[in-house]
């Protein structure tokens, strides 16, 4: 497995809500892990929001008593949205914070994912196929047709989230299985991405650069676009196959 993470700042923010962590190691029963999160809120409640919940959902992984890694998964999301909660009602400074948050590991070939918010996880093979599904209002318009993929992406309500870590009492996340196959690739990313840069061109990236080269790629991509969001990207190629520099 090879897998490389990167985040930037863009070009237009002057800070970094985003927050990124990835190992191939294992964390307590997880083989691996694989996290996105995308802060909210004000000048400091975004940044502090993504990396309380990233920091705090490794740690509540590794010391996890269960050998479920679902419901380990399921439990560290509860828990560090109790956690960014109580800390947005007690301190006036990050009132209001919240998270997007996509996770992912690996397992028996297997691609397990959990995802709140609008951070993505693409599935790369002879096609790019969105795995996750946007919690937003503009998400939820092209799911049920009334707007096109196209409208979709010069939406102007199209960063309105409707479900983050932070935003309710119980967080309502959605979970995904999928089998991988040889020649598959995966990529985890922050909106800073996909609001710059199309399927289309994510797609050709992937299929022309060596996978260390990818994630360079995709966020001068991002910025030579615009770059009005910070951008964060985590690329992983489960087998390990060998592809030709850009």
């Amino acid at each position: 497995m090879k897998v490389f993470g990167k985040t930037d700042i863009g070009v237009v923010r002057t800070m970094n809500q985003d927050y990124l962590f990835y190992s191939t190691e294992p964390v307590g029963v997880l083989p691996n892990l694989f996290i996105v999160a995308d802060g909210m809120g004000g000048h400091k409640a975004g940044d502090y929001a993504s990396r309380l919940a990233v920091e705090n959902f490794v740690k509540y992984v590794r010391e996890a008593k269960t050998d479920v890694p679902i419901r380990i998964v399921d439990d560290a999301v509860r828990y560090v949205n109790r956690l960014v909660l109580k800390e947005a009602s007690e301190n006036e400074d990050y009132a209001g914070m919240g998270t997007t948050f996509v996770a992912a590991f690996i397992k028996d070939d297997i691609l397990f994912v959990a995802n709140i918010g609008d951070s993505r996880l693409y599935l790369i093979d002879d096609e790019l196929t969105q795995v996750t599904e946007d919690h937003s209002f503009v998400g939820a318009m092209l799911r049920a047709g009334e707007i096109t993929k196209e409208e979709a992406a010069r939406h102007p309500d199209k960063n309105i989230i409707t479900r983050a870590i932070g935003a309710a009492k119980e967080p309502k996340v959605d979970f995904f299985e999928v089998d991988l196959e040889k020649g598959d690739r995966i990529l985890l990313c922050s909106d800073g991405l996909t609001n710059m840069v199309s399927d289309e061109v994510i797609q050709d990236i992937f299929a022309s650069c060596y996978i260390g080269d990818i994630a360079d790629e995709l966020i001068e991509e991002a910025k030579k676009n615009g770059g009005t969001d910070n951008i964060s990207v985590i690329v992983i190629d489960p087998f390990d196959e060998e592809v030709a520099g850009c």
